[in-house]
């Protein structure tokens, strides 16, 4: 058996902002704050990724449109609301599925497609989405739970306040 990273967190991965004018929060974020865009997989739906302009610079800010972006009544959410999920860059994919086991909590996993990044999705007891991404390699053979009711679907919440675990 290899061994697989301890559960760490490296740092702020991005944050994800829903909305309802693509053009204009892509034009915000570059013409006015100074971040340049990078490339995005196809999600199947519109965004940007947005990031620190100097070389090898982040990627920060994920912005999507259209399908998971809107609410019920077809619009995306405005003020906070329109912050869909925090994502940190970690290692340690089994541990951190271990600790959220142990814990009662209930989370989603994901590959990216067309890259080397596997996700964990799960809530703070606040209901806050968090993101964990990791990079694949080193986080051993066993591959993320893709399967029904384990695999993360965009805009489909899985928070449920009356079950959370009480955390202390």
């Amino acid at each position: 058996m290899t061994d697989l990273p301890l559960a760490t967190v490296h740092g702020l991965y991005h944050i994800a902002i829903k909305t309802d004018d693509l053009a204009a929060t892509r034009t915000f974020w570059t013409a006015i704050i100074g971040l340049r865009e990078f490339p995005r997989p196809d999600f199947g739906y519109p965004g940007a990724w947005l990031g620190c302009p100097q070389p090898g610079g982040l990627g920060i800010i994920h912005v999507y449109a259209g399908g998971p972006a809107l609410g019920p009544e077809g619009k995306a959410p405005a003020g906070t609301a329109a912050i869909d999920h925090v994502s940190l860059s970690c290692s340690g994919y089994r541990s951190y599925v271990s600790r959220f086991k142990a814990a009662g909590l209930d989370w989603r996993e994901f590959i990216v497609p067309g890259t080397s990044l596997w996700q964990l999705f799960v809530y703070d007891p606040s209901g806050v989405q968090l993101e964990l991404t990791f990079e694949c390699g080193g986080e051993g053979e066993e591959k993320p739970d893709m399967s029904p009711g384990r695999k993360y679907v965009a805009g489909a919440s899985f928070f449920d306040k009356a079950t959370y675990p009480k955390l202390a």
